[in-house]
C-alpha cells in the first residue's frame, strides 16, 4: 500500500467519515493537515490491555497508519498502576514517550510540557457531533485542549446471577441499603462480594468515589474548599465498614487485576469491574459455567438519591519533547477519524467507550445485554475534581489516592472514621493551598 503522504493526510479523514456508519465530515470547520517530518518515528506508551482486542484493534490502525505515512509507531505498555508515575517522569526530564495515555486528569498536572492540541480537538468536535463534557474536561484548560480526549472505560457491578437468587433476591437491589442487605445474604451463603480498598487507579478509585458521592459528599466544594470532613462523609465511611464486612478478606491490598482473578476463581460472586471479566470468562471454555451466569448492572443509588459514578477515563498526551510533533499529531487525527475510532471501539467489546457523540451508534453497545451498563459511560461520568475545577490539585489528590487510603484505613481499624476524614483533609489540603 503506497500513498503519498501529503495526499493520505489530506484525504484521510474524509473518506473515513463517508465510510463509518454514515458520518458525514462537516464543513463548518477547515480540516488541519499535518505533514510528518521527514524520517519521522514514533513512541507511545499505552496501558496494559483487560480486553485483548482493544490491543488488537489499536495496533491494527497503527499498522494502517505506518502504511499509509512511513512514520513507524513503537507501542510499549505498562501496567495500570504504572502509568501515571512514567508520564509524570516524561513530564519532568522532557524525555521518554511522545505520546501517552494517561488517565482522569494527570494532563493538568504539567499543561506547559504538552503540545496544544486545541485545532485537532475542535475540528474532530466539530465533525463528529461533539464531545462529551466529562472526557473533554479531564483533556481541556482555559479552553484548550493541553491533551486528546480517548475514551471513558465503564465501571459496572458484576455478579453471578444464581448465587444472588440463591441468596434470596429475586431482583438485583437498586439502593445502597438493599445491595448491602445482598452482601450480607451473599457472605452467609459462602459466596461473598469484593471490593477494592487498595491502590488500584481504576478499580479502586471507582469504588471510593462512588461511596462518596452516593452519600451526598464531597472532596471539594464548587469554589475548591476541601469539605472531605463532613457528616455526608462519615455516613458513607460508616456504609463502607458494613460492606467490608462482608467481603472476601484482603481487599484492602486488591489492585485492579484481584477482583478479576478473584471472581473467575469462583472466590467471590460479586465485584465492579469493566466488561473485560465477562469477555474473559467467555473466551476460555472451562469459565463457560460462570461466563453464563455473569449479569451486569450499575452501582445502586445512595441517600443522594440518583446515580453518580466516576468511571476510568484516559486522554493522549503529546509531550513538547517530541521530535515529531507533525507526525504525532497525524498519527492522533487519524486514530480519532471514524473508520479508525469505530474499529477499536468495536475491537474493545464494550470496554472502551467513546469520547465523540457520533460513535455511539457503533452497534457494540446493543450486541449484548451485558454491554448495557457501559454504553453511556463516557456520557454519565462524574469528573473526580467535583465539585471543584480540575486541575493540578485534583489530580494530585487523586495520584496520591487520599480518598481511597481514606477509606481504607477506616474500614480495616486503622483510624476511626473520625481520624480517617480529619487525615484526608490534611492530605488534600496539601494539593488545594498550592
Amino acid at each position: 500500500m503506497t500513498i503519498k503522504r501529503r495526499e493520505f493526510l489530506a484525504a484521510s479523514a474524509a473518506v473515513a467519515g463517508v465510510a463509518g456508519l454514515g458520518i458525514k465530515p462537516s464543513l463548518a470547520q477547515a480540516e488541519p493537515t499535518y505533514t510528518p517530518e521527514s524520517g519521522a518515528s514514533l513512541r507511545l506508551l499505552r496501558w496494559t490491555p483487560f480486553v485483548k482486542g482493544d490491543e488488537e484493534a489499536w495496533i491494527a490502525n497503527t499498522k494502517k497508519f505506518t502504511e499509509a505515512t512511513g512514520v513507524e509507531v513503537r507501542i510499549d505498555k505498562e501496567s495500570w498502576e504504572d502509568i501515571r508515575p512514567k508520564a509524570a517522569v516524561a513530564a519532568n526530564v522532557g524525555s521518554g514517550p511522545d505520546l501517552i495515555m494517561c488517565w482522569f486528569d494527570d494532563a493538568h498536572q504539567y499543561p506547559d510540557k504538552l503540545v496544544d492540541l486545541t485545532e485537532l480537538g475542535n475540528y474532530l468536535g466539530n465533525k463528529y457531533e461533539g464531545w462529551y463534557d466529562g472526557v473533554k474536561g479531564y483533556a481541556t484548560r482555559d479552553d484548550k485542549f493541553i491533551a486528546m480526549p480517548l475514551t471513558a472505560i465503564g465501571n459496572a457491578v458484576v455478579y453471578r446471577d444464581t448465587h444472588v437468587k440463591a441468596a434470596g433476591f429475586s431482583e438485583f437491589p437498586n439502593d445502597t441499603a438493599g445491595f448491602l442487605e445482598l452482601c450480607k445474604a451473599m457472605k452467609a451463603k459462602g459466596t461473598p462480594a469484593g471490593f477494592p480498598h487498595g491502590k488500584a487507579v481504576g478499580d479502586g478509585n471507582n469504588y471510593a468515589h462512588w461511596l462518596l458521592w452516593s452519600h451526598g459528599g464531597m472532596m471539594v466544594d464548587e469554589g475548591g474548599k476541601v469539605v472531605i470532613n463532613s457528616p455526608e462523609t462519615l455516613a458513607s465511611i460508616n456504609y463502607a465498614k458494613e460492606l467490608y464486612a462482608t467481603f472476601i478478606p484482603g481487599t484492602e491490598s486488591w489492585q485492579d487485576v484481584n477482583n478479576n482473578r478473584a471472581f473467575l476463581a469462583g472466590q467471590v460472586s460479586l465485584i465492579a469491574n469493566g466488561v473485560s471479566v465477562y469477555y474473559t470468562a467467555k473466551n476460555d471454555p472451562k469459565l463457560a459455567e460462570i461466563a453464563k451466569d455473569i449479569r451486569t448492572t450499575n452501582f445502586p443509588i445512595g441517600p443522594v438519591g440518583k446515580s453518580v459514578e466516576l468511571f476510568q477515563t484516559s486522554s493522549l498526551l503529546l509531550f513538547k519533547h517530541t521530535k515529531y510533533p507533525e507526525a504525532a499529531k497525524a498519527y492522533i487525527k487519524f486514530m480519532m477519524e471514524a473508520d479508525q475510532m469505530n474499529a477499536w471501539i468495536q475491537g474493545s467489546s464494550a470496554y472502551c467507550c467513546q469520547p465523540l457523540k457520533a460513535f455511539a451508534k457503533n452497534p457494540v453497545w446493543t450486541a449484548d445485554p451485558i454491554h448495557a451498563p457501559y454504553a453511556r459511560a463516557s456520557e454519565k461520568l462524574r469528573p473526580n475534581g467535583y465539585a471543584g475545577p480540575l486541575g493540578y490539585a485534583s489530580a494530585a489528590t487523586m495520584a496520591d489516592y487520599v480518598l481511597v487510603d481514606m477509606y481504607a484505613a477506616a474500614v480495616t481499624g486503622q483510624k476511626s472514621p473520625e481520624d480517617a476524614m480529619k487525615e484526608a483533609e490534611r492530605r488534600a489540603n496539601r494539593y488545594y493551598r498550592i
